[in-house]
C-alpha cells in the first residue's frame, strides 16, 4: 500500500474512538443509536460500527453490522477460536466515484489495526446495503475506497469511509488504575480478607494462566468463605473408567455417589464418582424405554440426580426443592426414567453442582433410535465427555464451603479432561468415519473442538438431529450441550484433538491464544474403501426431522410472548476490582472462552455477585418469576443478554423437561433447525426460541454455568394439564 494512504488511515485510527458512540449515525442494524436497540437485534455497540467520512466526502456515512454467518451454532468460531462475523454494510451520501477521479466503484476492505494486512470484502454502493464477506480478526478496521474496478486485489484509490471494530475500544488499564492496583489499602476498603501469606490461608497457591499478569492487590484477594476439599476420613475407592450398562425396557440399575481417589498426571486427587467410575456408568437404552434407577448417596453433601435433557415424569427430574427433597448422606431415592427421544443425554447432581459435578459426578445416557439409519453411516461410535479441572500446586483448588466461589466468570479449569482423564487416545484406519458424541460437562468452559487434517460434519445435537448435515471446521460446545459429529480421517499419520480459543487479557487489553491438546488420533492400517467411506463427502438430509418440524413452521412468526433479560448486579466488590471492571466494560467479547482473571474470579461469591433472569414485562427476577402454561402450548421466547452490566458473559441457558427450536440469533433466522434443551446466548445477543410445552409439572430454567446457577440465575415455570384452570 502506498505510504500516502497508510499515514492518514493510521492517524485516523487514533481519532475514531473519540467520537461518542451515541452521537453517531443512525444504524439499520440497531435503529437510532440514541435509543434502545430494536427488540430482536444485538446490542449495537458490540455488533455495529459507524462509518465515518474522509474530509473529501463529509456528507457521506454509513454503518456496518457484524452479523452471525449462517451455521448450526448460535456463535460462529474459526478453528483457531476467533469470532466469525458476516459484514453487512450500508452507505449513504457517497458521490459518484468519477467525481473523485478515474474511479468507477467503491470497494470495502478489512485490515489489521496497523494495516499489516488488508483483505477485500466486496463492492459497495454509493447509497444502499451490501452483504459482504466474513471477518474473523480480533481487532480490525473497515475501510471503503474508490477504485477503478470492482475486482482490484489491493486498495489503490482514496479511502472515503472508515470504522473501527468494537473490540478496538478494549485498551490496557491506564496508569491510575495500575497505581490503585498496587495499593493494598485501597483494595482492602471493602473488608475483603487479604492475608500476608496467601499460600498459608487454606486456599493455597492459585494458578495463573501463562503470559497473564495481575495487579498486586488482585493477587492478594481471597473469598469470604471457608476453603473446602473432601477428606479421606470416610470410605474411599480407587476411581476406574466408566462401564457400559445396556438397559432394556423395564430393567433396573443401581447408582451410588461415592468418594473416589483419582490419578491425574502426577497428582492423586480426591473426588466423587457414580459407582466409583469417572465418568459415571454409560447407560445405553432404547428409544421409548422406561428404566428404574435406585440411587444411594454415600458422599457428605446432600445431592440428587438430574436427567439432563430427558422429557421424563416431573417427579423424577431430580431438582431438590422443586421436584423432590435432597437425598441426604446415607439415604436413597428411586427414579423411574422414561426415554422418549433418541440422542445423547447426561445425568448429574442438581445441588451444589459447582462442587459435586466438577469433582466427577456426571455420566452419559445414549438413547438408541428405533431407526438404525438415524444418524447416517459411520464405522464406529466414540462417546466423549469433555471437562476441565482447576489444579494448583497443592492439588485441586479448594471450593467454597458455604457458597460457591468464582461467581463472576465461573470456575475455569487448567487441566483438560476427556472421559475423566487427560491425554485421550484413539486408533483408526485411513478414511475411517467415526461418529463422535460429545458432551460438555465442565462448570463454565465453552470448548472449541477441532481435528486439523480431518473432515468434520455436524449431524445432531441435544434432542435429535439437524434438518440436514453441515460441514464445520470446529465445534463450539457450551456447558451442558451435546453434539453428534461425523469425522473422516485422512491417510496414515496423527491428528490431534484440539481445543483452541482466543482469550481476553483484561488488564493488558489484548487477545491471547490458548491451545490445549485434548488427545491424539493415530491413523494406521489398511484404508477403508467401503460405501460408508465413499459416501462421507455428501451431506445428508434428515427428512423425518424436517417433517416433524413442519407442523410448527406456521408459528415461527408468532409475536414474542415472554422475554428474559440476562443481567448481573454486584455489591461490596473490592475497590480495585470495581475500578478495573469499569475499565474493562468498554467492550465485552461475545465469548469469555478461558479464565484470564483468576483472582478476581476466585474472590467472588453470591454475596458479591448476583446473576439475574428478569421478566421484561413484569420486572420479576429469578425465582419470583411466575410463568404458567398448559400442555400443548407453543410459545415464542426471547433471551436477551444485556450488555449494560459491570461484566457480562455468555450464558448457556437450559430448560428442563421440554424441548425448543432456535429460531433466530440477533434477528437473523436460523435455516437449519434441531430440537435442543440448552442454548448458548453470546454477550449482547438476542436468541429467539420456539418452546414446545409437552410435559406437565414444575420445571427449572437456568444458566448452566454452575457458579451462575449458584449465584441466583434460575427460575421455575409451571406447565399444567389441559382442563386445569390457570
Amino acid at each position: 500500500m502506498p505510504v500516502w494512504l497508510v499515514l492518514p488511515v493510521a492517524a485516523a485510527a487514533l481519532v475514531w474512538p473519540l467520537v461518542p458512540w451515541r452521537a453517531r449515525q443512525a444504524s439499520p442494524c440497531a435503529g437510532d443509536l440514541r435509543s434502545p436497540p430494536p427488540e430482536s437485534v444485538a446490542e449495537p455497540d458490540l455488533y455495529c460500527m459507524a462509518l465515518l467520512p474522509a474530509p473529501r466526502v463529509l456528507d457521506a456515512g454509513g454503518v456496518a453490522e457484524l452479523r452471525r454467518p449462517p451455521g448450526p451454532f448460535s456463535l460462529a468460531l474459526t478453528a483457531e477460536g476467533g469470532i466469525r462475523y458476516r459484514v453487512v454494510l450500508t452507505t449513504h451520501g457517497l458521490p459518484a466515484p468519477a467525481e473523485l477521479g478515474a474511479y468507477t466503484t467503491y470497494v470495502a476492505w478489512v485490515a489489521a489495526p496497523l494495516l499489516s494486512s488488508v483483505e477485500r470484502l466486496g463492492e459497495v454502493p454509493s447509497s444502499g446495503t451490501a452483504v459482504l464477506g466474513e471477518v474473523s480478526l480480533d481487532k480490525f478496521l473497515l475501510l471503503v475506497s474508490a477504485e477503478a474496478g470492482p475486482d482490484v486485489a489491493q486498495p489503490t484509490g482514496p479511502f472515503v469511509l472508515r470504522a473501527q471494530s468494537p473490540s478496538s475500544r478494549m485498551q490496557p488499564a491506564d496508569f491510575l488504575e495500575f497505581v490503585l492496583g498496587a495499593s493494598s489499602v485501597a483494595a482492602g476498603e471493602s473488608g475483603m480478607v487479604m492475608p500476608a501469606a496467601p499460600a498459608a490461608d487454606g486456599w493455597g497457591a492459585i494458578p495463573m494462566p501463562a503470559g497473564i499478569t495481575m495487579l498486586p492487590a488482585l493477587m492478594a484477594l481471597r473469598p469470604r468463605v471457608t476453603p473446602w476439599r473432601p477428606s479421606s476420613a470416610g470410605t474411599v475407592v480407587d476411581a476406574r473408567p466408566r462401564e457400559l450398562v445396556p438397559l432394556a425396557d423395564g430393567d433396573s440399575v443401581d447408582l451410588e455417589a461415592v468418594l473416589v481417589r483419582r490419578r491425574i498426571g502426577d497428582r492423586t486427587i480426591l473426588g466423587y464418582g457414580f459407582n466409583g467410575q469417572i465418568p459415571g456408568p454409560l447407560l445405553w437404552v432404547r428409544e421409548d424405554a422406561t428404566v428404574t434407577v435406585r440411587f444411594t448417596n454415600r458422599i457428605e453433601w446432600p445431592t440428587s440426580i438430574h436427567w439432563h435433557g430427558i422429557r421424563l415424569d416431573n417427579r423424577f427430574d431430580g431438582v431438590p426443592g422443586v421436584t423432590q427433597e435432597a437425598v441426604l448422606p446415607g439415604e436413597r431415592f428411586t427414579y423411574r426414567v422414561h426415554f422418549p427421544d433418541p440422542g445423547i443425554y447426561w445425568y448429574h447432581p442438581h445441588h451444589r453442582e459447582d462442587v459435586q459435578q466438577d469433582m466427577g459426578l456426571a455420566g452419559n445416557v445414549v438413547v438408541e433410535s428405533s431407526d438404525p439409519r438415524y444418524y447416517g453411516a459411520a464405522h464406529r461410535e466414540e462417546i466423549l465427555m469433555l471437562d476441565d479441572l482447576l489444579i494448583g500446586r497443592d492439588g485441586a483448588v479448594p471450593y467454597g464451603l458455604e457458597r460457591a466461589t468464582h461467581a463472576l466468570m465461573g470456575r475455569f479449569g487448567n487441566t483438560m479432561l476427556v472421559n475423566g482423564a487427560p491425554g485421550y487416545r484413539l486408533q483408526v484406519r485411513p478414511h475411517e468415519v467415526v461418529r463422535f458424541l460429545f458432551t460438555n460437562v465442565s462448570n463454565t468452559r465453552t470448548f472449541n473442538v477441532s481435528l486439523p487434517g480431518a473432515r468434520m460434519k455436524v449431524v445432531g445435537t441435544d434432542v435429535g438431529n439437524f434438518e440436514r448435515e453441515a460441514w464445520i471446521e470446529s465445534l463450539p460446545i457450551a456447558p451442558a450441550e451435546r453434539y453428534v459429529v461425523h469425522v473422516q480421517f485422512p491417510e496414515a499419520g496423527t491428528v490431534p484433538l484440539l481445543n483452541r480459543v482466543r482469550g481476553v487479557d483484561h488488564v493488558a487489553g489484548r487477545f491471547v491464544t490458548e491451545q490445549d491438546t485434548l488427545g491424539l488420533v493415530r491413523i494406521a492400517g489398511v484404508p477403508m474403501n467401503d460405501s460408508t467411506a465413499r459416501a462421507f463427502g455428501r451431506l445428508g438430509a434428515h427428512d423425518a426431522v424436517r417433517r416433524g418440524i413442519d407442523r410448527y413452521r406456521t408459528r415461527f412468526d408468532d409475536p414474542v410472548e415472554h422475554e428474559l433479560e440476562l443481567d448481573m448486579r454486584t455489591r461490596d466488590l473490592p475497590l480495585v476490582v470495581d475500578r478495573l471492571m469499569q475499565v474493562d466494560s468498554a467492550y465485552f467479547h461475545p465469548l469469555e472462552a478461558t479464565g484470564t482473571m483468576p483472582m478476581m474470579n476466585l474472590m467472588s461469591t453470591g454475596d458479591e455477585v448476583r446473576w439475574i433472569l428478569r421478566d421484561a414485562d413484569t420486572g420479576a427476577e429469578n425465582e419470583a418469576i411466575d410463568w404458567r402454561f398448559r400442555v400443548g402450548d407453543v410459545v415464542r421466547l426471547r433471551l436477551r443478554n444485556r450488555r449494560r452490566t459491570l461484566h457480562q458473559m455468555q450464558h448457556p441457558i437450559h430448560i428442563h423437561g421440554q424441548r425448543f427450536l432456535v429460531l433466530a440469533v440477533n434477528g437473523v433466522p436460523n435455516d437449519n433447525l434441531a430440537w435442543k434443551d440448552t442454548v448458548l446466548v453470546p454477550v449482547g445477543a438476542t436468541v429467539d426460541l420456539l418452546l414446545e410445552l409437552s410435559n406437565p409439572g414444575r420445571w427449572m430454567l437456568h444458566c448452566h454455568i454452575a457458579e451462575h446457577l449458584e449465584a441466583g440465575m434460575k427460575m421455575v415455570f409451571t406447565v399444567e394439564e389441559r382442563g386445569v384452570p390457570r
